[in-house]
């Protein structure tokens, strides 16, 4: 089974359109760092782990590669952010986000991406939402006052109606 690892910002967005637990549906493990969990996820939604997000651990060695990604590319990024990618260049999988600058960051660290709007076409794909469903979860997550390429995102939809 394909492993994700994901940052805080795609779990916000899931959980902005209403579809966190249909997320867990997937034929993929979405894991994320255990600290970065801790620290941003569980105060405000806790118990994902028990719906299936999987946390785990950072080896010191790539802790010490976040705190060096943060003095190579600077603060654009949080901690948690490269502690994600981290992770992801830990485990050999790609990293899920939808911050723009930490994608630069792991292309230019040779870890693929996916974002939102994958994870919405895939959901749709494997016939856990429909088309108008993830219609409604980003008109659910621009209201939330999130950020996604709104016109791409309807465009990539209703191309598989």
């Amino acid at each position: 089974m394909m492993l994700l690892i994901s940052d805080a910002n795609i779990l916000i967005d899931m959980e902005s359109g209403d579809l966190l637990e249909r997320l867990f549906q997937l034929p993929i493990r979405i894991a994320i760092p255990d600290i970065l969990y801790r620290e941003e996820i569980e105060p405000g939604t806790p118990g994902l782990e028990l719906i299936g997000l999987c946390l785990l651990e950072i080896t010191g060695e790539y802790v010490a590669y976040a705190v060096n990604l943060l003095k190579k590319y600077g603060k654009g990024p949080s901690h948690n952010d490269y502690l994600a990618l981290a992770l992801a260049k830990q485990e050999g999988c790609p990293l899920l986000t939808g911050d723009k600058q930490l994608r630069k960051v792991a292309l230019s660290e040779e870890v693929s991406t996916m974002g939102t709007i994958w994870l919405l076409r895939t959901m749709v794909e494997h016939n856990i939402v429909t088309v108008q469903q993830t219609l409604d979860a980003i008109e659910k997550m621009r209201t939330a006052g999130r950020r996604l390429p709104w016109s791409e995102a309807e465009r990539i939809l209703l191309n598989l109606l």
